[in-house]
């Protein structure tokens, strides 16, 4: 529907003139056509937390199932897993311990614990130095959609580089930034094939669930 001049005029001022001058920019200063993709932005957002959830828990709680068989259910106190997280050369980067160790001082399960620690966190749990103590002998189990022609070192690499532009994503419209000039075909198909490699059928689930697609396609 068509904007009303008390729309056109006031909610540009409303999202402010810093953030929608992207999306006049986008739309050669037309300020209509701007508000519409400023709308649209807002609707292929919203679509995309429901891939973005199922996402994150199918993958986090496969990393939590290989990280209990080699540390047991405590694991989040577990001191040998604790020294294996990598550990940020600068003390302003994430710090995946540090974490951890944060939500085990104030959660009293380990099911909690796993629920409230950062994206980043299982993010980083796929890198090179968990291969030989997680990945080589429990990637297959707990990804077992994974694609059968690439190695586990391979997978690992794979699910590390996907996994943050999924974050990245995920943060960009946690913080209201426009995802318009992002390749969301790329973005959509990244975060199906993560679930898919968790499990086909919860991938196909959300697929029937998730109108991200038909919304990407209307992009104004």
């Amino acid at each position: 529907m068509p904007f009303t001049p008390a729309e056109l005029q006031d909610l540009p001022e409303v999202i402010s003139a810093p953030r929608f001058a992207t999306y006049l920019q986008a739309k050669g200063n037309d300020r209509e056509q701007a508000l519409e993709l400023y709308e649209w932005n807002l609707d292929i957002s919203s679509a995309l937390i429901v891939p973005l959830q199922v996402c994150e828990v199918a993958v986090r709680n496969g990393i939590a199932e290989a990280i209990e068989a080699v540390h047991g259910a405590n694991w989040p106190w577990n001191n040998g897993f604790i020294r294996s997280l990598p550990r940020p050369k600068s003390r302003f980067r994430y710090n995946p311990a540090d974490d951890l160790q944060a939500c085990a001082r104030k959660l009293p399960t380990t099911g909690k614990i796993i629920a409230e620690l950062k994206f980043a966190f299982w993010e980083n749990i796929f890198t090179v130095g968990q291969d030989s103590r997680l990945w080589n002998a429990h990637f297959r189990a707990v990804f077992p959609g994974a694609p059968a022609g690439l190695s586990v070192a391979q997978c690992r690499r794979q699910a590390y580089a996907d996994l943050q532009g999924i974050r990245h994503l995920r943060n960009r419209i946690a913080h209201h930034e426009p995802v318009f000039t992002r390749n969301l075909d790329d973005d959509y198909q990244r975060i199906h094939d993560m679930i898919s490699w968790r499990s086909p059928t919860a991938a196909a689930w959300m697929d029937g669930k998730q109108n991200v697609t038909a919304l990407i396609a209307q992009k104004p």
